[in-house]
């Protein structure tokens, strides 16, 4: 289980890195976001470990880099800030899991075998439902030839039915996925996107590709032009 670190404090990725190693990971260290992205790119991890806070580049610019190249190995970001804006540039970037300074290293071991029990499923570079297509890489979203301009949200709950086509899907499960995993806010922020994607995606085109399932959740359908 190899673990690519990417932090600034030196101090505190050495002892990081100590106790991964003495968990039974093996972990290298990067102290930049350039070194970082490079180490990413060069070399095949199980996790990286990623501090937003960084010189050169931020983790969120190595993050966006690192997707956009389509390199989907889970990356865990941490940082000293904490909010939920945070939290939501990170896994609107595509981060899999997130920590705020300071964390107990035994909920860091639990959050890293979480993710490498899931490891990084395949992602197709284009995903399609119609006439509708969305880019993950590009992060462009088309119906037919019009582009549709979607905030980070509406375009990760996009991507999730997407991926997730033709499958009820709950509430609870979209806000796990969409949000976060330890979202606790109120489920019907759910419903309220939804109504904007319609908007976006189905109202101009005169198509209905997000179905209410009654009692589940919602379920993206395969449809072309009425």
């Amino acid at each position: 289980m190899r673990l690519l670190i990417v932090e600034d404090e030196r101090e505190f990725a050495e002892t990081l890195r100590r106790g991964l190693v003495a968990e039974g990971f093996t972990a290298d260290i990067a102290h930049t976001g350039r070194e970082g992205l490079w180490r990413a790119t060069e070399h095949e991890y199980d996790v990286v470990v990623l501090d937003i806070m960084l010189p050169e580049l931020s983790g969120y610019e190595v993050l966006k880099r690192l997707r956009a190249a389509e390199n989907w190995t889970p990356v865990l970001m941490l940082t000293a800030k904490d909010g939920e804006y945070d939290e939501a540039d990170a896994f609107d970037l595509g981060a899999d899991d997130y920590l705020s300074k300071p964390f107990s290293f035994v909920v860091l071991i639990a959050r890293l075998r979480a993710l490498l029990r899931r490891g990084a499923p395949a992602r197709p570079a284009v995903l399609e439902a119609g006439d509708l297509r969305l880019d993950p890489s590009a992060r462009t979203v088309h119906r037919g030839q019009s582009r549709i301009e979607l905030t980070a949200r509406e375009f990760g709950l996009l991507e999730f039915l997407l991926r997730r086509a033709g499958a009820a899907l709950s509430k609870n499960e979209i806000l796990s996925h969409v949000w976060d995993a330890h979202y606790d806010g109120d489920e019907n922020v759910v419903e309220v996107y939804i109504g904007y994607l319609r908007r976006k995606i189905d109202a101009p085109f005169g198509t209905h590709t997000i179905e209410t399932v009654r009692g589940v959740g919602y379920r993206l359908v395969d449809v072309t032009r009425s």
